[in-house]
């Protein structure tokens, strides 16, 4: 029978970038000279599954390449080889060669083998295998010179072996390569037709192997399977080396044989050899065959969930099918002011279990931002190679949960950042010293729940930003004048505003064509903020706020005419009455409120939204007062509603893209109800200066004098 093994091949991705993110993260453990054994046999465990798996499901291009640097891994592992830097700087680069290899069979794209063919070479180099040699090796090198023993390999699968993924064929191929092989089926256990299931195993086999390999070469192809079948392997000395003999002398294709017999009718665990042998030579599975692989995909699409998760989500069904019980109970009942009672109280129950079960599925999203900060040690190591700094990663609530689509969009920002820290930051080891510092840079990453936020602070105990050179920039790319008097704090919001670099020049560290500009707007998109605090000779201190989940919303919701808005929650400053005295027109028709020290511009929603027949007296409506790449604006609506938590429904998925909206919901009465959004509604408004973050309001000055 034959399994459609593409079904098996996700599983296999995501366990393979599971295993090569294990094999970094203990690379990035090793210190030559100090290493542990065990760190070692974790690192060359990954790479041995890695290359299994990729065998059993033809990927040969990786499984090729795995192999070479296993070797290096095996030597080192048995002490044959002392580690050097080189040898983790090489198996660093393997790691990311692999990652790539992968990601070309994950999206059915025919891999790009030039980067592993240069690897490949280096590490044979090492090995000290020279290709020339190598060459003639494989073609000189032949049976008859080498110290060849027989082995008896009795391999009776359980029943269940190819719901695992497994398939007997890849492997009797793989001991085909060994050396000379015969195989023997057995058939007693298959069960009548009405009994028999086409996703059981029910062969077993027996196989004599002819090789000049160990017992270890042939127990690790069984390495997968060792938990779901009997595997017996004997030694036979040299018992059955004139058959094998015979059959070499017959044989003139280069090609390893798999010779299957009659199926015959013999228990396996018998220890003689069965009457009757009828061989039948097959040719085995053929290197370099081309293997589609079942779904492209950018992103990870599945989630391992731990099984308390599981248990409450079903606890929480359980409860919701108790009461959908009791009021189809209650719903056949005469109508009384108990039954009346009783429906109230059991929608009450409803909602309370409707809640808890949201709250249930949401947990199953949430992942801890380990998966995220794993990625920076490396990050930290190579920069700091290339930069000649000496730096330590210091990593904290590595357990904090957020949304698992908030973590995926949040990474490459945070590698920007912490790229900054690294170059910008922090100090060489000269400067440090001449400051009184350690020579030992830090750069910490924190995690921790605020609210109904996550903050994750990107830290470093560097040089701090430089104010004067910050403005001067600024000046010199005309983003400020050279009179604005601005503090400190203000200075260092500068370097958010597009077309802003301190960088003297563009190298593969700094200055790649992404300002913090991007970094703030794609933060911005997750409805989240980011800002910096410096001291200067201190350090620096870049703040990111993001919601848990970008599933949910807390939001407000407003009523603008006859519509209903929602406005986010972790936006809104405060809501108030306008008081007309303090209300000031700038230009022709823009209207801006002096709150305390400020000076809030008032946006009419109805006005942008085109409604008819809203309130637009301004003393007698209310004003939400939002809050948007630190600038404050006005929202003004007719009516304060009530708070909820909403779900969000994307426009642009499922309808197309609306300026100043962000999203819809469905309301209680089934209406829709659209989500704004602030950043949106400033850009539609033309309240921005082109180019700039700066609003268009006229100095304090000017509206006083007016």
């Amino acid at each position: 029978m034959s399994i459609d093994l593409s079904q098996f091949f996700e599983v296999f991705f995501e366990e393979s970038f599971e295993g090569l993110d294990a094999m970094e993260a203990e690379l990035l453990n090793l210190v030559p000279g100090e290493e542990d054994l065990e760190t070692i046999n974790t690192i060359f465990r990954a790479a041995h599954s890695i290359k299994g798996g990729s065998g059993t499901f033809g990927f040969n291009s990786v499984s090729d390449f795995t192999h070479v640097l296993e070797t290096l891994l095996d030597q080192i592992r048995e002490g044959k080889r002392e580690l050097t830097a080189e040898h983790v700087n090489l198996l660093l680069k393997s790691v990311d060669c692999l990652r790539e290899l992968l990601r070309g069979l994950q999206a059915e794209q025919e891999p790009n083998l030039d980067e592993a063919i240069a690897l490949r070479i280096k590490f044979e180099q090492i090995l000290g295998v020279d290709q020339g040699e190598k060459n003639k090796l494989e073609v000189t090198a032949s049976p008859a010179q080498l110290a060849l023993n027989t082995y008896q390999i009795d391999f009776k699968p359980y029943h269940h072996l190819f719901k695992t993924g497994n398939e007997p064929l890849y492997m009797i191929s793989e001991l085909a390569e060994l050396g000379d092989l015969e195989t023997q089926a057995f058939n007693n256990e298959i069960p009548d037709i009405a009994d028999l299931s086409p996703d059981d195993c029910f062969l077993s086999w027996r196989f004599f192997l002819n090789t000049a390999k160990d017992e270890s070469a042939i127990r690790e192809i069984f390495e997968w399977v060792e938990d779901d079948a009997d595997i017996t392997i004997a030694l036979c000395g040299g018992l059955f080396a004139d058959v094998f003999a015979a059959d070499a002398d017959v044989d003139d294709d280069d090609d390893p044989q798999i010779t299957t017999p009659d199926v015959i009718e013999e228990n396996p665990n018998s220890t003689s050899a069965p009457a009757v042998v009828n061989v039948a030579a097959v040719k085995p599975i053929k290197k370099g065959t081309a293997v589609k692989a079942s779904t492209p995909a950018a992103e990870s699409t599945s989630i391992r969930v731990g099984i308390d998760k599981v248990d409450s989500l079903i606890n929480m069904v359980g409860e919701l099918v108790i009461t959908q019980a009791m009021l189809s109970q209650i719903g056949q009942q005469e109508i009384t002011e108990a039954t009346i009672a009783s429906l109230q109280e059991g929608l009450a129950q409803l909602a309370h279990n409707t809640r808890d079960l949201q709250e249930n599925v949401m947990r199953i999203r949430m992942l801890p931002i380990s998966f995220v900060f794993s990625r920076f040690p490396r990050l930290v190591r190579d920069i700091s190679q290339k930069l000649n700094k000496q730096v330590e990663l210091k990593l904290l609530g590595e357990q904090t949960e957020l949304d698992k689509t908030v973590m995926e969009k949040i990474s490459d920002p945070m590698v920007h950042l912490v790229r900054n820290s690294l170059d910008h930051g922090l100090e060489t080891v000269e400067q440090r010293l001449a400051a009184g510092k350690d020579p030992v840079g830090t750069v910490t990453l924190n995690a921790f729940h605020q609210g109904g936020n996550i903050v994750i602070e990107i830290m470093d105990d560097g040089q701090g930003l430089n104010t004067v050179k910050i403005k001067q920039k600024a000046v010199a790319n005309g983003l400020v004048s050279e009179a604005d008097e601005l503090d400190d704090d203000e200075i260092n919001e500068l370097i958010f505003m597009p077309g802003f670099s301190t960088a003297d020049e563009v190298s593969d560290i700094s200055g790649r064509g992404v300002g913090m500009d991007v970094v703030r707007r794609n933060i911005q998109s997750l409805n989240g903020s980011v800002e910096v605090s410096s001291a200067a000779g201190v350090g620096s201190t870049f703040t990111i706020r993001l919601p848990l989940t970008l599933a949910i919303l807390d939001g407000q919701l407003v009523r603008v005419a006859k519509h209903t808005y929602i406005i986010p929650l972790i936006s809104i400053v405060e809501s108030l009455q306008i008081d007309i005295s303090k209300v000031s027109r700038v230009g022709k028709d823009l209207d801006v409120l002096r709150l305390r020290d400020e000076y809030i511009p008032i946006l009419r929603l109805y006005s942008i939204f085109n409604h008819q027949g809203a309130i637009e007296t301004l003393d007698k409506t209310l004003l939400v007062v939002v809050e948007s790449d630190n600038q404050k604006i006005g929202l003004l609506v007719d009516d304060l509603l009530s708070q909820q938590q909403v779900v969000i429904k994307s426009l642009e998925a499922n309808y197309q893209k609306v300026d100043g909206v962000s999203g819809a919901t469905i309301l209680g009465d089934g209406r829709v109800s659209l989500i704004v959004d602030i950043s949106g509604l400033i850009k539609l408004s033309g309240l921005r200066k082109p180019g700039s973050q700066e609003l268009i309001i006229e100095s304090q000055a000017n509206l006083e004098a007016s």
